[in-house]
């Protein structure tokens, strides 16, 4: 049989990129205890009929994957009230405090939520948590080299927080719980499905803690 000719395709590498667009007008139609949503006017093309959408102005927030010596990593169990469930999740928090550099702020979500401070931070993945109706922009990172917070220095979680619980599970089997549909929490799951990606080449992939976000509207 005759071998087969084909010529390999090359790979097309693939990135989001920044699209502006003719602003028209931005109104504020509601205001939120956390967070705004914003009516824009504005044109896809020049010679185009003007469209309207309404979204979510957000602030950004940052994630948390902490994984220990053993290579198991920690979720965390908290109520959601909009879904109405208990979800395993992974440290997790809104940059709120103006100036705030991204790590110091998963560093201080990392201690809230979990007791822990991280030795070792690098960059999982970055995404957008839905585009369609909310411009939260969303940094995960992994952290290692693990301690946990001193005593005197333990933060006190009230509301939902207060009922979180802790569960360290390897992560083979968190990959086996997002495949199963069981985890949610979308943190979680990318941060938990680039974990295992990254493990391939022992981490050595990943971006540093401070890698460039464009995406966060803060950076941009």
């Amino acid at each position: 049989m005759p071998g087969n000719s084909e010529t390999p395709r090359a790979v097309r590498q693939v990135s989001d990129e920044p699209s502006p667009r003719r602003l028209l007008s931005s109104e504020t139609v509601y205001e939120g205890r956390i967070w705004d949503v914003v009516s824009d006017r504005f044109q896809l093309k020049d010679d185009g009929e003007p469209l309207v959408r309404d979204y979510i102005d957000h602030p950004g927030a940052v994630a948390v994957l902490p994984m220990n010596n053993a290579g198991e990593v920690l979720l965390i169990r908290q109520y959601r009230h909009p879904v109405g469930m208990d979800l395993w999740e992974i440290p997790a928090g809104l940059l709120d405090v103006e100036g705030e550099d991204f790590v110091v702020g998963a560093a201080r979500e990392l201690a809230e939520e979990a007791d822990l401070i991280a030795g070792q931070w690098n960059v999982l993945a970055d995404f957008f948590n839905s585009p369609g109706s909310s411009s939260e922009a969303i940094r995960i990172y992994l952290a290692r080299g693990l301690s946990e917070v001193p005593g005197h220095q333990l933060h006190v979680r009230t509301d939902e927080e207060a009922e979180i619980e802790f569960h360290w599970i390897p992560l083979d089997a968190a990959v086996a719980a997002v495949l199963a549909g069981r985890l949610h929490n979308p943190s979680a799951v990318v941060g938990v499905l680039a974990a295992a990606a990254a493990r391939a080449d022992n981490f050595q992939g990943l971006r540093p803690a401070d890698a460039p976000w464009p995406a966060h509207p803060g950076w941009r």
